[in-house]
C-alpha cells in the first residue's frame, strides 16, 4: 500500500500537482536562539547545516515556514533548532528541488512535526532520498502543491510570500527547477534562490518579476553558475547570504561571485564563517545576529 501511495505521488508530481530599512551590523550572539519574536516582527533564520540549505521563517501572523532541510544527516540539527525556537507546527514546508543537500531531512521533519502545506516543484528524482520524502508525505496522507512561478503562498496586508520560479518545465539541469521565493514584509524583502542558476535568473528577469530584495540567499551556494551580473544588478541586495560547508569539495563560494557581490555593495554573510544567520525585521529596520 505504501509503495502504491508513493507511486501515485510520483505520477502526480510528473503531471502537475494539486524595501529599504535602516540596518544594524551583524553581531555574534546566541541570545536570539529561543528568543521570543516581538509582535509585528518577522524573523528569517539561515541555519548552518554544512553544505546544504535550510531556512526557517517566522511570520508576524504567528505562522512558520521551513524552506529545505539540509542533507540526510541534518535532521537532528534542524529539529533541535526548531524545538529550541518553540516551533510546534510548520504551516508551510517547501523543498526547493530534489537534491539531497536540500531535501535530505525533509522526511524526518514531516514525520515529527504537524505540517499544513507542502510545496515541491514538478520534477522527480530516482534517489532514495526523494523516495523517502514521498513516503513520509504518503504516510501522513498529505497532498503536494506544485511549486512554480505565480503561486502565492501567503498574501496578507503588508505581508507577501510568492514564488518567482521555476517558470519552465523541461530543464536539463535539475537546479533550474528550484523554487525561488520572495518574502516581503512592509518595506523589507528577502529573495531565496535555492540552487537556481543563470538560466532561471534570466527567465525571471524576462518575466518582469520584481526581484529587488534587501537580503539575497545566493543561488547554488555561491557557485559561478548562479548570480549572473544582470540578475544581481536588479536584485540590489544589502545583504548576501551564502549557505555552505567549510572546506567543501566544490570550492564554493567561487571567487568571481564574491567579487560580484562586493562590487554590488552587498555585505556577505557565510554560514561556514558565521554559523546560523538570523534576520529580524519590523518591516522597516533589519537586525542581524549570528549563532556559531
Amino acid at each position: 500500500m505504501k509503495r502504491l501511495s508513493v507511486l501515485l505521488l510520483i505520477i502526480l508530481l510528473s503531471l502537475g500537482l494539486a524595501g529599504c530599512g535602516v540596518t544594524i551590523a551583524p553581531e555574534q550572539s546566541s541570545g536570539v536562539l529561543g528568543q521570543e519574536l516581538s509582535p509585528g516582527s518577522m524573523r528569517v533564520h539561515f541555519l548552518d547545516v554544512g553544505q546544504g540549505d535550510c531556512m526557517l521563517v517566522q511570520f508576524p501572523n504567528g505562522q512558520n515556514m521551513l524552506v529545505d532541510a539540509g542533507k540526510n544527516d541534518s535532521a537532528e540539527t534542524i529539529m533541535d533548532y526548531l524545538e529550541a525556537n518553540g516551533i510546534a507546527r510548520l504551516d508551510y514546508l517547501v523543498g526547493t528541488h530534489p537534491h539531497e543537500d536540500h531535501i535530505g531531512s525533509l522526511d524526518k521533519v514531516i514525520q515529527e512535526f504537524p505540517v499544513g502545506e507542502i510545496l515541491l516543484p514538478k520534477v522527480t528524482a530516482s534517489t532514495r532520498t526523494f523516495r523517502d520524502v514521498l513516503e513520509a508525505i504518503a504516510d501522513k496522507g498529505m497532498q503536494v502543491t506544485t511549486a512554480k512561478a505565480g503561486v502565492n503562498i501567503l498574501e496578507e496586508e503588508g505581508l507577501s510570500v510568492k514564488l518567482l520560479a521555476p517558470l519552465g518545465s523541461s530543464y536539463e539541469d535539475l537546479n533550474n527547477y528550484s523554487a525561488v521565493i520572495k518574502l516581503t514584509y512592509r518595506e523589507v524583502s528577502f529573495l531565496l534562490e535555492g540552487d537556481a542558476e543563470a538560466e532561471s535568473e534570466k527567465e525571471m528577469l524576462n518575466s518582469g518579476a520584481d526581484v529587488r530584495a534587501d537580503v539575497l540567499k545566493v543561488g547554488h551556494h555561491g557557485s559561478n553558475t548562479s548570480t549572473s551580473l544582470s540578475f544581481l544588478n536588479m536584485v540590489k541586495p544589502k545583504y548576501a547570504v551564502i549557505s555552505l560547508g567549510e572546506g567543501n569539495v566544490y570550492h564554493h563560494p567561487h571567487p568571481t561571485i564574491l567579487t560580484k557581490l562586493k562590487n554590488a555593495g552587498a555585505e556577505i554573510l557565510r554560514t561556514d564563517e558565521r554559523g546560523t544567520i538570523v534576520f529580524t525585521t519590523d518591516g522597516k529596520d533589519i537586525k542581524v545576529e549570528t549563532i556559531k
